[in-house]
């Protein structure tokens, strides 16, 4: 091989490893996650049009009358609490024995 064709071999592949490195950004995550969330809320909200008809729900003393799309929502939000709340404490626990790890 001639000196040329290396250096422009050589010139491609740092080329490659620097792509590798923007390939994965949190700019690139971000972006995807609010695409993949705009869409899911687009088919929810299809879900909670299309499923209008009203359902009486008991829970413990209280009784109310929701459109059923409208409960499956809020019981899905309540999912979503119920799981950042064990993570957020996961995550205190974590640093509290990375700060005392540290001592």
């Amino acid at each position: 091989m001639d000196p040329e064709h290396q250096a422009l071999l050589a010139e491609r592949d740092k080329l490659r490893t620097q792509v590798k490195k923007v390939e994965h950004t949190r700019a690139r995550a971000t972006f995807f996650g609010l695409v993949i969330g705009a869409i899911i809320t687009i088919l929810l909200l299809v879900f909670i049009l299309q499923n209008m008809e009203s359902q009486r729900i008991e829970l413990i003393f209280w009784e109310v009358n929701l459109p059923l799309g409208v409960s499956l929502l809020i019981a899905a939000i309540a999912g979503a609490l119920i799981v950042a709340l064990a993570g957020g404490v996961r995550m205190l626990q974590m640093s509290r024995a990375l700060r005392k790890a540290k001592k």
